[in-house]
């Protein structure tokens, strides 16, 4: 069994853990008898749910009622998501049901989220599938090189520019210019997705570097002391 404390150091930092209501929410999850790995599935079957509406929106009338409606279902999916992956930590760490499978759980179901959200991206209304593909590979770099500086004795470290909580952002920006911009944006060949998952893969890029030359002159360091 891995101890609370090694769980917390393992975990991504987030203001919204100290907000009041993500307490109450606490309560009431570790008395519902949802196990976190069963808010793991959950979260990643919400992302494999968002990244097949995202496809669907190329094939639906430019700027129409279906394509806006569809882009706020999405958005909604992305958020329960979000909150799926503070919430199987939040049940692991502070209900004692840590361990190691846990630890899959909170990793894997992650990644495929990731790869579905931004590969559905890349094929959305004003996208392009190699931008949707190249995305997800960044995706998977930057938590690839979490671990293994993690595996090497680095600190875990969970900062951006471009890490997950900003993907999500960067989403869900594109997704509320084309439910509520004009029919325009959701019209042209290269949109707001396009810029958006853009943004992603040179955001993702500069994070995988930044990550591995903070590791190295910290393993650096601890080699010379």
């Amino acid at each position: 069994m891995i101890s609370i404390q090694e769980q917390t150091e393992r975990r991504r930092p987030l203001a919204a853990r100290d907000i009041p209501l993500w307490d109450w929410l606490r309560r009431r999850l570790a008395g519902s008898g949802l196990t976190p790995n069963m808010v793991s599935v959950v979260g990643m079957l919400a992302g494999l749910g968002g990244g097949a509406l995202l496809a669907l929106t190329a094939g639906m009338p430019a700027g129409g009622p279906l394509q806006r409606g569809t882009c706020l279902a999405v958005i909604v999916l992305v958020v329960l998501r979000g909150a799926c992956n503070i919430f199987d930590g939040v049940l692991a760490v502070e209900t004692g049901r840590a361990s190691r499978v846990g630890l899959l759980y909170n990793e894997v179901p992650d990644r495929v989220s990731d790869v579905a959200m931004l590969v559905g991206a890349g094929f959305a209304v004003g996208s392009h599938p190699l931008l949707g593909f190249a995305a997800a590979l960044g995706a998977l770099a930057t938590a690839y090189v979490r671990v293994q500086v993690q595996i090497a004795g680095a600190p875990a470290d969970y900062a951006g520019p471009m890490a997950k909580p900003a993907r999500m952002v960067a989403c869900v920006a594109a997704l509320v210019a084309l439910a509520a911009g004009p029919a325009s944006w959701s019209a042209a060949e290269m949109g707001p997705m396009a810029l958006a998952l853009g943004v992603v893969v040179v955001g993702t890029a500069v994070t995988s570097v930044r990550r591995l030359v903070l590791a190295s002159r910290h393993l650096e360091s601890v080699r010379e002391s």
